[in-house]
């Protein structure tokens, strides 16, 4: 069980490769906020911010998890629009 709560159904490959890559990240944490994210807003991502969740699913989670967290900062190339978007990003139904 992933934890996902959206169905891969409608996407096309690409979208059901990083949907599917979001909610097995290697660390539970890392899961859920990726997962989480990408439940909500796979389907509207355009073409370029895939492109950007490609790039930073393949920071390490550690690395990934404190520049999110705000412990760290991650390099240039990995600090887009769509990293401030899932920084920011709370589902609802969980709280502040």
């Amino acid at each position: 069980m992933t934890g996902s709560t959206r169905s891969s159904g409608g996407l096309d490959d690409r979208r059901k490769r990083l949907l599917f890559r979001c909610w097995h990240r290697g660390t539970r944490e890392m899961d859920l906020i990726l997962g989480r994210f990408a439940d909500v807003e796979i389907a509207s991502l355009t073409d370029a911010e895939l492109t950007d969740l490609e790039n930073l699913i393949e920071v390490p989670d550690p690395d990934l998890y404190a520049a999110l967290s705000g412990g760290a900062l991650l390099d240039p190339e990995y600090q887009t629009a769509l990293f401030d978007r899932i920084k920011s990003f709370r589902p609802s139904g969980l709280g502040a």
